[in-house]
């Protein structure tokens, strides 16, 4: 069983009492919100640490070790609420190119459910940090260009592209016949699921409410495009 970073997988009976009050972790969100504050990005960055506490502090953490399907929200609450409020909070001085930033975040996206990289990063502190840190970065990296103004055309590109990514890959764990990520074969049965039901939990939220964040982004910036003002022929 996955004993890393969010240690031994919670159970009912215990999951309100694994806080994760990592002082590390705390003194990085800590600053990260300071950092934001005095940029002049308060909200962004406050906000971005506070998701950042839901994730790694609270018994959010321990019970991912458990469920792949708490993992799943996890991972959808790093790349599509803390990155976007990241990137909102520092949006960087140079624009980088959207196109081969899209295509690294979803080889990477890709790559971390594979099983074997997906049981790495949940069996070893290393693993685990390095999963985390790759999905973030370069989800920053890509709401930072999809959310560059004047670039709302290639930023709605990117953001449906992403949601068609995530769905394809949310349908294929949905759909697969067994259960594909052994860490949890042992887990889920105190929390009434088998490994299996687990499995299709976890890809039913990526295929529906993960992108859910995308698509109102999108939106958004479908609007915006409509009304910026044109030049006159």
């Amino acid at each position: 069983m996955p004993i890393a970073y969010c240690g031994i997988p919670a159970i009912p009976a215990d999951v309100w009492m694994r806080w994760n009050f990592d002082p590390a972790v705390l003194l990085a969100l800590g600053l990260l919100g300071f950092v934001a504050q005095r940029a002049g990005a308060a909200r962004a960055g406050w906000g971005a640490a506070a998701v950042g506490f839901v994730i790694f502090i609270s018994p959010l953490c321990a019970l991912s070790a458990a469920l792949f399907s708490a993992r799943v929200a996890h991972h959808a609450l790093l790349v599509a609420v803390m990155a976007p409020l990241l990137a909102l909070a520092f949006p960087g001085r140079r624009a980088l190119p959207l196109a081969p930033i899209f295509a690294v975040h979803m080889l990477i996206l890709w790559a971390w459910h594979v099983p074997a990289f997906y049981a790495w990063a949940l069996e070893t502190v290393a693993g685990y940090w390095f999963m985390q840190a790759t999905l973030l970065a370069s989800a920053m990296l890509l709401w930072r260009a999809a959310l560059r103004p004047g670039a709302e055309a290639h930023g709605i590109a990117a953001l449906i592209g992403t949601v068609a990514q995530m769905g394809m890959l949310g349908a294929i764990i949905t759909f697969a016949p067994r259960p594909l990520y052994f860490a949890h074969w042992l887990t889920t049965e105190a929390w009434g699921l088998s490994a299996l039901e687990d499995q299709q939990l976890g890809g039913l939220i990526m295929w529906v409410p993960a992108v859910l964040p995308y698509l109102a982004v999108a939106a958004w910036l479908g609007l915006r495009l409509l009304a910026t003002p044109r030049p006159a022929r």
